[in-house]
């Protein structure tokens, strides 16, 4: 598959890159940025994957997390895909923030219009990553994913519901309870129907309650005044409480007054989440 280089440029000796490709998943051209730390140049690397929040592109985390120096130490690649099809031409795609271009929800979609190009979950599963594996030099045994809010939502049902795939998951402020809050019901119903019974396959709190897999260490953070945490919509709680009733080790960390739902925040601890991930990477 034939990989078209956007930008690239020099960052603490390794090379943030940007390229686009035609997916043959979501029938579009996509973008993803990719971080080659100087350690790439000799020999492979483990890969961890990033997933952005609503509205977000591939270039939100790579010019606002400020990730790459951490990256570079440990010897990551670290791979931001978009967060949803763009052009697809399907009516109503761009009429609200929260649902059709930039909230792909990661889900593969069921109902028309959507279910010919909104499958973001397979797109990510399957598709990136043997693009990635094929084009640059990873070590595919070594994969961890982490994202925030919407893509925090991704990365942990990615983990939950392939057991085994991903060494370690994390997440800043995830729609933990996607099928409780206003923006899950939307995405959720319009992607997947009415009927609510098939969203729980998408949703972090009901995952985790039957996960059996190998042993996953979560990591999330979250800013304790992020205005969507107060709005009920992440619901980080629930899935603490079901976390624990099942025995999954999960590290919850409610960061002091002042930190919020912006990169801000990602950008404040996005090290330690780096450092979690090289901890089960480099083992």
């Amino acid at each position: 598959m034939a990989l078209k280089q956007v930008s690239s440029n020099k960052c603490f000796e390794g090379f943030q890159k940007v390229f686009e490709h035609d997916s043959a998943e979501l029938k579009c051209k996509m973008k993803f940025g990719i971080y080659l730390p100087p350690k790439a140049e000799t020999g492979k690397c483990p890969v961890l994957y990033w997933l952005s929040g609503l509205t977000c592109t591939e270039q939100n985390f790579i010019t606002k997390a400020a990730f790459q120096q951490a990256a570079a130490e440990h010897g990551l690649i670290v791979v931001a895909p978009d967060t949803s099809p763009r052009g697809c031409n399907i009516e109503g795609e761009d009429e609200s923030w929260d649902f059709g271009t930039g909230a792909g929800f990661y889900v593969d979609a069921t109902e028309d219009p959507w279910k010919t190009n909104y499958r973001m979950y397979s797109y990510i599963k399957d598709e990136l990553p043997k693009l990635i594996n094929a084009n640059f030099p990873t070590d595919p045994e070594r994969m961890s994913i982490f994202g925030h809010s919407m893509g925090g939502h991704g990365a942990l049902i990615l983990a939950l519901k392939n057991p085994g795939k991903y060494k370690s998951v994390s997440a800043f402020a995830p729609i933990c309870n996607p099928i409780q809050c206003q923006w899950g019901k939307k995405a959720l119903g319009g992607y997947l129907g009415p009927d609510a019974s098939k969203w729980e396959a998408y949703d972090a709190t009901q995952l985790v309650k039957s996960y059996s897999g190998p042993r996953l260490d979560i990591l999330i953070d979250q800013g304790k005044d992020d205005q969507f945490l107060s709005a009920g919509q992440l619901l980080p709680d629930n899935f603490i409480a079901a976390c624990t009733e099942r025995k999954v080790p999960v590290v919850f960390r409610l960061q002091q007054a002042g930190y919020d739902h912006s990169y801000f925040f990602i950008a404040s601890f996005i090290n330690d989440h780096i450092k979690h991930h090289a901890k089960y990477l480099n083992a």
